[in-house]
């Protein structure tokens, strides 16, 4: 990873966090991207204490003019892209179909799924000027399956995927590869306002018998990055602890 730029949105917390801390450990040059600037700052400025290289810029993913704008300052700071992370995401309304509001629709796709479009868009361009690059769109484990009262949030996960393997068709043969992974529950701060209850019922879902941590999922995500994955593209890889075997 030594020379090399990676984008991670939705830094600022959780598995974008671990991700970016992952990748700065093993010599990648990582651009930290979030609305939350600052705890983004934060993580930008750990990664640099503890000898990485990391730089912060805020971003709203739901914009395709600030997509843009960050793919922009990426390559003007390190010289190109090579690994793009587009994990930025939010949960989303949780109501039955009949009853979410159509403001609460349009925000989770806005964010979940739109975003992965405007950095697909913008990071594809970029590699390809620099002969190429690998791209990790983060889906979910209900990417490929439903969850009631998230309707929007599945709707868009499953989006995803559709994006990921249609882009891994167009351009794999311009060597970028664009693969996608599917956590399960992980504990991160979109699980922070369940109370135990809930938590205990997401944990039984689990064969494994736990919910996951960030840094479970960063450790594919790097793979799949990296050069060690090169026959990889198109593909879904769930991170679930046999939540989707059941």
């Amino acid at each position: 990873m030594k020379g090399k730029t990676v984008i991670i949105t939705g830094a600022a917390s959780g598995i974008g966090k671990a991700t970016a801390e992952l990748f700065a450990k093993e010599g990648a040059n990582v651009v930290v991207s979030d609305i939350n600037e600052t705890a983004a700052r934060v993580v930008a400025e750990d990664i640099v204490s503890n000898g990485g290289k990391a730089v912060f810029i805020k971003t709203d993913v739901s914009m395709p003019e600030e997509m843009e704008k960050l793919v922009d300052f990426a390559v003007k700071t390190y010289g190109k892209l090579d690994i793009a992370v587009n994990n930025a995401g939010i949960g989303g309304e949780i109501n039955p179909i009949a009853d979410m509001s159509i403001e609460g629709w349009h925000k989770v796709i806005g964010v979940n799924l739109n975003s992965l479009f405007y950095g697909l868009k913008y990071q594809i361009q970029a590699m390809l000027k620099s002969g190429g690059g690998s791209i990790v769109n983060i889906s979910s484990i209900l990417g490929s399956v439903g969850f009631a009262g998230s309707a929007g949030y599945a709707s868009a996960k499953h989006g995803v995927l559709g994006l990921t393997q249609t882009a891994a068709m167009e351009y794999s043969s311009q060597n970028i590869r664009v693969n996608s992974v599917g956590p399960g529950f992980i504990e991160t701060p979109l699980l922070e306002a369940l109370d135990s209850e809930m938590k205990s019922q997401l944990v039984a879902l689990h064969p494994i018998g736990r919910l996951g941590r960030s840094e479970e999922v960063a450790e594919l995500i790097f793979w799949l990055g990296s050069d060690k994955a090169s026959f990889v593209t198109g593909s879904y890889h769930p991170v679930d602890g046999g939540y989707l075997a059941r």
